[in-house]
């Protein structure tokens, strides 16, 4: 029996970059005698958010609160991007050691992308705006009905 996110590409993909991340980052606090640890710290913390931001926001029901989770995981993706590339800057790692991060990373970020728009409140059920007209056989001289029909329809004077 697994759970519903367990289930997920997406997060069985992210379990992936957690150990490849998790394996690098002991690499480079084993060989490195250079002040590294915010940036390992920050890689550690995000590789995680992403798992936890698509774990959580599986488990929800509302579609704009599942889309808000993605989201987030989606963010911390490219955060783990941009800590790989700091590693990379700082030539603490080659642009090749990270190579198999980043292409785990574009995949996570497309799939997460497809998620959020899969669940974001731009593909919702939504009905047309209509305008509301109130006629009165009697119509106000004081134009009382246009502005119910205006507050009705949105339309400001």
């Amino acid at each position: 029996m697994r759970l519903d996110h367990e289930k997920l590409d997406v997060y069985q993909l992210e379990l992936q970059f957690v150990s490849w991340a998790t394996a690098l980052l002991d690499e480079v606090r084993r060989a490195e005698e250079r002040q590294v640890r915010e940036v390992c710290d920050h890689l550690d913390r995000a590789s995680l958010s992403v798992l936890f931001n698509t774990a959580e926001g599986n488990g929800k029901r509302r579609r704009n609160t599942r889309g808000k989770f993605f989201d987030d995981a989606r963010g911390s993706a490219t955060e783990c991007a941009a800590r790989l590339d700091a590693l990379v800057a700082k030539a603490i790692c080659t642009h090749e050691r990270v190579q198999d991060g980043k292409q785990m990373l574009v995949r996570i970020v497309s799939m997460l992308s497809k998620l959020v728009q899969l669940f974001s409140s731009a593909n919702g059920v939504r009905e047309d705006s209509e305008d509301y007209r109130i006629e009165d056989e009697d119509d106000d001289e004081d134009g009382d009905d246009q502005q119910v029909t205006d507050m009705l329809s949105g339309s400001e004077r």
